[in-house]
């Protein structure tokens, strides 16, 4: 029986022939598609190799191509969600960091994709016809938005700060509060940044509480720079004092010492009147009088990747000639999406309706409730029960861990029994990959991350899964 099944195996060009392989093959590239053919024939041809039962040789050979099929359609299927893809995102979490942070307007997506298939002026002056600065442009613009003197782009905010503290406190010590020290994530720490700057870390103050004193303390001569690192990833709360950035300025000016804050999340709109908690901007540090402010692209700013500097003139000039920022300057694709998202930064009004990070945090939840109808209508036409929820959103991305928002969502409902980690893993395993959220023993998705254009293919997907699994 095992030679016959050896021989009946199919060879990799009969395969190719089968409809829903040939399909399967216009989705992924052609090594990867034809290792996954090889791999499913010779698991199969393993599989004949050790089965001694007669019953269970005979039954592989009645689905012998049908099951090899199978085995490399969800083959080709795994090996596609090792590649960054598209996914639907029903976890709630605005900046979800596992799922790429911030999400940029299909007009943005579209105005990159042409300058990224096309030959550009990345570092061409076309009025002068000769070599220009890949820089000036989005250096005047950021400066225009933020109102500051200069500014300078750079690979991610760690980047930033490792650039300020190399150039301004090497080989001297960099003065920052006890409870400042924070992780950002990854395991990449503050005070392992600073030293890797080349800089002394000299902390003060506790964790809970630092005084102004415990600064002007520790101020002489070896001192480089006073770093304050806004904790936006977390918030101690009860007995707790922080000294004032305006104090720490004017302590910085009477003892003729550098002040650099990393603000880190990038704010540039005052989300308070817009009903949300308030979170401090980079221009009011800059009114506060700091020298520089570094901050993240992809945070509350709703941008990509990159660590970008603000503040004095003469001080990002020096900056601009330290070796260290070739080692992390960034390239066309960082500078065009910031080029278009600062332009927008241009009229509040506009960067609120543009900006998919901005305009998710300032909705009105009325709005997420009619998607969540709207969702919950379509799928209960096509037999898919389930219901309209109150769930509560959150910004992530480090970005103000306390503040929820107020949020609607979809729970599945079912006459048979099933757990929700068992949904969670169908969804996850979808061919677009639906990331939703277990709380209190339920499945649900979480409507405040979800597009109103995607909807319907979102629907589409939900019944596909229900259909194959056999859940309606």
């Amino acid at each position: 029986m095992k030679k016959i099944l050896l021989r009946n195996l199919p060879k990799v060009d009969i395969i190719l022939k089968n409809k829903e392989i040939e399909n399967m093959g216009k989705s992924v590239d052609y090594y990867t598609f034809l290792s996954c053919i090889k791999k499913s024939i010779n698991q199969m041809r393993e599989e004949i190799l050790k089965t001694e039962d007669e019953e269970k040789l005979r039954l592989l050979g009645e689905n012998l191509e049908e099951n090899i099929i199978k085995n490399i359609l969800s083959s080709v299927e795994k090996e596609k969600r090792k590649k960054i893809q598209r996914v639907f995102n029903g976890s709630g979490t605005i900046l979800h960091t596992n799922l790429g942070r911030s999400v940029f307007s299909k007009k943005i997506g579209e105005k990159i994709g042409e300058i990224l298939s096309s030959y550009n002026n990345l570092e061409y002056d076309i009025e002068e016809g000769k070599r220009g600065s890949r820089y000036k442009n989005l250096e005047n613009l950021i400066s225009q938005v933020v109102g500051s003197e200069s500014a300078l782009v750079v690979n991610n905010n760690a980047g930033a700060v490792i650039l300020c503290l190399n150039e301004f406190s090497k080989n001297k010590n960099t003065i920052i509060s006890r409870g400042e020290l924070v992780e950002i994530g990854g395991s990449f720490r503050v005070p392992e940044i600073i030293k890797f700057s080349g800089a002394n870390l000299l902390e003060v103050g506790a964790t809970n509480i630092t005084h102004l004193d415990d600064y002007e303390r520790n101020i002489d001569e070896e001192t480089g720079v006073l770093l304050k690192v806004h904790t936006s990833n977390y918030k101690i709360k009860g007995f707790t004092q922080e000294v004032d950035l305006k104090e720490l300025v004017k302590l910085g000016k009477d003892k003729n010492k550098l002040v650099i804050e990393d603000i880190g999340s990038g704010n540039l709109v005052e989300f308070s009147k817009y009903g949300i908690v308030s979170e401090p901007t980079v221009m009011k540090s800059l009114e506060a009088g700091v020298d520089l402010v570094t901050f993240s692209g992809d945070k509350l700013l709703g941008g990509c990747q990159a660590g970008i500097i603000v503040g004095k003139k003469e001080l990002i000039d020096r900056l601009k000639k330290n070796q260290f920022l070739r080692a992390i300057r960034v390239d066309k694709i960082t500078i065009a999406l910031l080029e278009e998202l600062f332009t927008n930064y241009l009229d509040e009004r506009e960067a609120i309706k543009n900006i998919p990070t901005l305009r998710m945090i300032t909705e009105k939840v009325e709005d997420v409730e009619e998607r969540a109808i709207r969702l919950s209508n379509i799928l209960e036409e096509r037999g898919i029960k389930n219901k309209v929820i109150e769930t509560k959103a959150t910004i992530g991305g480090g970005s103000m861990p306390d503040e929820e928002i107020k949020s609607f969502g979809i729970e599945f409902l079912f006459n048979k029994k099933i757990s929700p980690n068992r949904l969670e893993e169908y969804f996850r395993k979808n061919k677009i990959s639906i990331i939703g959220r277990i709380e209190d023993n339920r499945y649900f998705l979480d409507m405040k991350t979800i597009f109103l254009d995607d909807i319907d293919e979102l629907a589409q997907n939900i019944q596909n899964i229900f259909l194959e699994r056999g859940l309606v």
